[in-house]
């Protein structure tokens, strides 16, 4: 690992260490001791030189000297000249025992991600997810369910690895009308889109096996695929879906074991897949044998672009072609409301429901009768969100250009967030400094290891009016600070 690499690394550990109170030094101090005690830093990790991390940080020498004076003092780490600073030995996380695994994916780019689910959101503005509350019609579901005969429901085993026969026909219908013609058999209800990804990567992923991947792509979804011991192969995109000449080359050369490719509203860019271009891509995954995994779990936004949303890449599917189409209700309807699922050949979906049982014996049942009562409506439900979304997408836009004129995007056909390219700079040091003023920002370097979009940050502006107000203030009050700090920019 490379010098730089290092503190990329550990800032990702950090989280959001500049909220907490006290000097500036002290704060890094005490959350590097926590990182070293619960395990993260463990004992004989190389630490990155005073002047490679204050670069990273955006903070001055003399305050990484400081923190790392601390940690001397209370027996953390040591320095030798010529060989760096070291953590020490002799932490476990908890007296006499030895820490288990981390959790942490070798390579991973979602570690900050996932750690602020696990945190809570705390003080910051977090652009680390782009949520909602929930729709009111799943209030209304519920309250509905309340008041049928729930007794041949509750006398139910309560296991269904598939899923919930009536939300599979349910889902199963939603495909057919939307021009992908599809029965029960062809479905699995999995919890949320994270799993299915998950379970057709354990179905399909060998440790050293490649996979084609769009640059950029979401982190949390990558790192899934890592975990799984994938190798990622990147394929850039432009503004209609990833581009079917590099697609090819990267199928003829590197001869992947899956793709996985976000046509529909492409997370973080926003980017549509036009019709033509997702007939192309099902020609070559016929073509060369590759199995795609279209992750479609941002669905119903086409409002806020006025593109007529094109069939699933899966309707293109011809001859041996294997595609496999996953969707979600988290964005339109609720994040709380845990069901995805995949669609495919109804061989491969009995393959994948083993995998489903051996997980967790089928998902929660309530919340499917919730789901199959919701789908039917869900245009419905997502034409209501659109409309609310294009306001608040507007305002944020109209902010930015305000307050931050030299930062640059293109309005998304849909989805839930701008990707802004930054006019200068390294996004990952700027996201240091957005810490310090209360906004935990991602930027492209989670979203693309090459470093091909290391000026970009993702935006969400599914956030109410007042907040986003705030959050370009701050953001901006960040932007300013840095220019400060680095005049030659």
């Amino acid at each position: 690992m490379d010098r730089l690499a290092e503190a990329v690394d550990l800032t990702d550990l950090l989280g959001d260490w500049t909220t907490s109170k006290g000097p500036l030094y002290r704060k890094l101090a005490a959350a590097l001791a926590a990182a070293i005690r619960c395990g993260d830093l463990p004992a004989g990790r190389r630490l990155p030189s005073e002047r490679d991390l204050a670069k990273l940080l955006t903070v001055s020498r003399a305050t990484v000297v400081a923190a790392y004076d601390e940690l001397r003092g209370i027996g953390l780490v040591d320095s030798v000249r010529g060989s760096g600073t070291r953590v020490t030995g002799g932490h476990t996380t908890s007296a006499g025992t030895a820490a288990g695994a981390d959790g942490r994916v070798p390579g991973g780019r979602a570690t900050s991600i996932f750690q602020r689910l696990v945190d809570g959101p705390g003080e910051v503005i977090s652009l680390a997810f782009a949520v909602e509350p929930a729709a009111p019609e799943l209030g209304d579901a519920i309250w509905d369910l309340r008041h049928d005969d729930l007794d041949d429901l509750m006398a139910d085993t309560g296991y269904h690895p598939r899923g919930l026969p009536a939300l599979r026909r349910a889902i199963a219908d939603h495909h057919t009308e939307a021009h992908l013609p599809t029965t029960a058999d062809q479905v699995l209800v999995t919890t949320g889109a994270q799993q299915a990804v998950g379970l057709v990567a354990q179905m399909y992923l060998r440790p050293g096996a490649t996979v084609v991947v769009e640059q950029p792509s979401w982190p949390g979804c990558l790192d899934v695929l890592r975990a799984a011991g994938a190798r990622l192969v990147g394929v850039p995109l432009d503004t209609d879906g990833v581009r079917p000449d590099a697609l090819a080359s990267a199928f003829a050369e590197h001869r992947p074991v899956l793709a996985y490719l976000t046509p529909t509203f492409h997370n973080p860019t926003g980017t549509l897949m036009s019709d033509g271009r997702r007939r192309r891509v099902a020609e070559l995954a016929a073509r060369f044998g590759v199995p795609v995994l279209e992750d479609n779990a941002y669905p119903g936004f086409a409002a806020l672009s006025g593109k007529a949303l094109p069939p699933a890449v899966s309707s293109y599917s011809r001859g041996d072609a294997e595609i496999l189409t996953v969707g979600s209700l988290a964005k339109a309807v609720w994040a709380g409301l845990r069901i995805g699922w995949v669609r495919g050949p109804a061989a491969t979906i009995e393959r994948l429901a083993r995998y489903k049982a051996r997980a967790d014996l089928g998902g929660p049942v309530l919340d499917q009768v919730l789901a199959a009562r919701l789908l039917p409506k869900i245009a419905d439900i997502a034409g209501a969100r659109s409309a609310t979304l294009r306001g608040r997408l507007d305002h944020l836009m109209a902010l930015l250009a305000d307050r931050l004129p030299t930062w640059r995007w293109r309005a998304p056909d849909g989805g839930t967030a701008l990707w802004v390219r930054l006019p200068s700079g390294n996004a990952q040091i700027f996201a240091q400094v957005a810490l310090r003023h209360g906004v935990e920002v991602v930027p492209g370097s989670a979203t693309d290891p090459t470093g091909g979009h290391d000026d970009h940050i993702r935006l969400p502006f599914m956030l109410p009016v007042e907040v986003s107000t705030e959050l370009v203030e701050r953001l901006a009050a960040a932007w300013a600070e840095l220019n400060r700090h680095t005049p030659a920019r």
